[in-house]
């Protein structure tokens, strides 16, 4: 099978919580209170799992926790769903994330590395 992935995925255990979602056509959705449980990052985006479908194509915003003491903030876009029997799996891409901050998740990925 070819790889169509843009960046390499990295295994990750984060929770988040979804509290609203937004469209760019100020469409809001409020008190989401979704709790997500993160699989993997990569410098384009993260791929959750969660206990309700999200609509695609909404946006929510995002502290994303690398480390103890390495975070920021992002805001991402749902771009794909799939139902599993627990749930979904929820894929996101980064929007406008700016490269200082996706070179910080490539650097956490060789750190896994070295480990």
């Amino acid at each position: 099978m070819e790889e169509r992935r843009r960046s390499k995925r990295i295994p990750i255990k984060m929770e988040l919580n979804i509290s609203s979602l937004f469209k760019q056509d100020y469409e809001f959705i409020p008190a989401v209170n979704e709790e997500i449980e993160v699989r993997n990052i990569s410098k384009t985006g993260i791929g959750f799992s969660c206990k309700h479908e999200l609509p695609l194509n909404y946006y929510f915003d995002a502290k994303i926790q690398l480390a103890p003491d390495k975070y920021f903030y992002g805001v991402l876009k749902i771009i794909r769903v799939d139902r599993h029997e627990d749930g979904y799996f929820v894929g996101c891409e980064f929007v406008g994330l700016a490269d200082i901050l996706s070179m910080r998740i490539d650097l956490y990925g060789e750190e896994l590395e070295q480990m």
